[in-house]
């Protein structure tokens, strides 16, 4: 009795640990958007502000691969990439990490980080429409329920954004402010729709080298596209764009944070919940993600809380859950990857 009783309180401690850890890794995952419009008010733009994340962060991701590199050979399961599976990590880290993050910075400019965050969880609806297009998957009446259910309510916080779009969108650079919203909105879809061909194209790679090593791998090649992007816009605008010599300290702070805090660190925290509760469990763990950006958003940039916002979070997320539950169980874990799996 001793032991079994044990047991289930090691159990119950582990679950209580994964949850912790899941929800901890979505929090500082949703602080990336209100570290990005800080900076924006401090004279950074997007380029500057995903070379400078990209160049602090590129250490961290570099000993991340090799740490999991040696795991995996420590225990017998490494083994030497072939240049195809090296070609298709580059490829995974143009569109799950350089692309998906340099349009994500750049609709931010225009949009609500609350409204960011709820179009970036359409990223499940996203992944099932391209399955069903071009694998042919069968989409079910309950997921077309809760895309729509999801999809609605992403409207719902999108009106809200335009009802305050002169707040919003300050920093439009010239644009009138409703095309700044919409502009914004496209760019942030458009870093979902390239996060989602990631998540397709990762399947087989993850089975052969772990998320872990191949987050690692695929964001060193993202890191390299990205200080590459930096470098070419900013001499072809001649300083323009990209340009951080004026940059105020704090905004070099606030890189550092969105490079550890809001990215690196984020990856260890999810994969850990993941690996100690299960990828479902942990992306229900990760719907604070959302409601975590409305409360930092308030607080740190004043952006207005109206009940258009919390209605039209409040059916994203139930449209994401009950998406996962109409899944098939191979699907249901796509769904919830989707949700959990780090988005640098």
């Amino acid at each position: 009795m001793t032991n079994r009783a044990s047991t289930e309180d090691f159990h119950r401690h582990q679950r209580m640990q994964g949850l912790i850890f899941a929800v901890v890794g979505a929090v500082a995952f949703s602080g990336k958007a209100v570290v990005a419009k800080l900076m924006y008010r401090m004279g950074a733009d997007p380029f500057s502000v995903v070379g400078l994340r990209m160049a602090m962060a590129f250490p961290m991701f570099l000993a991340m691969a090799w740490w999991a590199g040696r795991q995996q050979q420590a225990s017998g399961e490494g083994a030497r990439l072939t240049r195809g599976q090296w070609w298709q990590i580059v490829g995974l880290g143009f569109c799950g990490y350089y692309l998906a993050s340099t349009l994500d910075f750049m609709g931010l400019q225009y949009i609500s980080a609350s409204l960011e965050r709820a179009i970036l969880y359409l990223n499940p609806t996203i992944v099932l429409l391209l399955s069903a297009i071009w694998l042919g998957q069968v989409v079910r009446w309950p997921q077309v329920f809760a895309m729509l259910l999801s999809y609605v309510g992403v409207v719902i916080v999108w009106l809200h954004d335009w009802d305050a779009a002169a707040l919003v969108a300050a920093g439009a650079h010239g644009l009138q402010a409703h095309h700044a919203i919409t502009l914004g909105s496209v760019l942030v879809f458009l870093s979902a729709v390239s996060y989602a061909i990631y998540l397709m194209g990762s399947g087989q790679l993850v089975q052969k080298l772990g998320s872990l090593r191949l987050v690692g791998l695929a964001s060193c090649a993202a890191c390299g596209m990205a200080l590459l992007q930096w470098w070419v816009v900013t001499c072809l605008s001649d300083g323009q764009q990209g340009q951080v010599a004026h940059l105020p300290w704090q905004a070099w702070a606030l890189s550092a944070v969105n490079a550890t805090c809001c990215t690196v660190l984020p990856v260890w925290l999810v994969m850990r919940g993941v690996q100690l509760v299960g990828a479902s469990m942990a992306s229900q763990a990760g719907m604070v993600g959302p409601l975590s950006t409305i409360w930092m958003a308030a607080w740190w940039l004043g952006e207005p809380v109206t009940w258009r916002l919390m209605v039209g979070t409040a059916m994203v997320l139930a449209g994401i859950v009950i998406l996962a539950r109409a899944s098939r169980p191979g699907n249901a874990q796509t769904v919830a990857a989707s949700v959990t799996r780090a988005k640098a």
